[in-house]
């Protein structure tokens, strides 16, 4: 059995980690696997919304596999290459919803960072834990964590370690929902559900400008011009939005 599951329903990619019984830790063939698997989906035009999960109730992902010794995968590094720690930066283009559970620990904690949405089960547990074991490296955690929280909350999670609860992350803003385990599939699925109901290049066109945004200042993110929304405005999704408008019907995407 293959430690990552990769397949697709529809218009939504599922990319599952499968290694459970280690928490689902990532090592070198599952990095190389999940690079593999970011580069099919940006690939793909028929992939409007990727979901990733992890099998278990314990843990979606506790970082890097360091039983063999190696501190992290050697290829594409932790969050599966989306991060550039370690490896060239791998973005992904498409709207992608994590599905997290039990720990989600350093670069497994990356790993769901990289996520537009996230659902959480009621057992999830956030965590930094690096300095706390004594390591730490160029993690691109931190600058996540940095990013995506309260600073003085992400810092209080650096330097002591301590876990978050889901219940303090949707508190924060860190995640969108909170569920029981056994309904994390299905709110997971039920987003993804929402998502595909938009137009897929207009998606693809709102998630590259709205991070890249954040990287600068208000006032140079409003006056900037961004290629994929201008490519947009030529396409037939979007004359086909207009369309459905004016004839009070459902648009009907075709990602052309």
């Amino acid at each position: 059995m293959s430690d990552i599951e990769f397949f697709c329903e529809g218009h939504v990619a599922h990319v599952r980690l499968n290694r459970p019984k280690s928490l689902n830790a990532i090592n070198s063939e599952m990095d190389q696997a999940l690079h593999d698997a970011w580069h099919e989906i940006n690939r793909d035009p028929e992939i409007w919304v990727v979901v990733l999960s992890a099998e278990g109730e314990r843990a979606f992902c506790v970082g890097a596999d360091v039983s063999g010794g190696a501190e992290r995968p050697s290829r594409m590094a932790l969050g599966g290459g989306l991060t550039g720690v370690g490896g060239p930066l791998v973005k992904l283009n498409k709207p992608m919803i994590a599905a997290v559970q039990g720990y989600v620990l350093g670069g497994g904690f990356e790993l769901a960072l990289c996520a537009d949405i996230i659902v959480a089960a009621d057992s999830a547990l956030f965590a930094v834990p690096e300095t706390k074991a004594g390591i730490i490296g160029e993690c691109g955690v931190l600058h996540r964590t940095m990013r995506q929280l309260p600073p003085r909350i992400a810092m209080a999670m650096i330097l002591t370690g301590e876990r978050m609860p889901a219940s303090d992350a949707l508190q924060h803003g860190l995640i969108n929902e909170v569920v029981p385990f056994a309904d994390l599939q299905a709110a997971a699925a039920r987003w993804a559900e929402k998502v595909v109901l938009a137009s897929p290049l207009a998606n693809q066109a709102a998630k590259s400008a709205a991070w890249q945004g954040l990287e600068s200042s208000l006032e140079t993110a409003l006056s900037t011009r961004y290629e994929p929304i201008e490519n947009y405005a030529f396409s037939a999704d979007r004359l086909e939005g207009r369309n459905a408008f004016v004839e009070k019907r459902k648009p009907v995407w075709r990602g052309l």
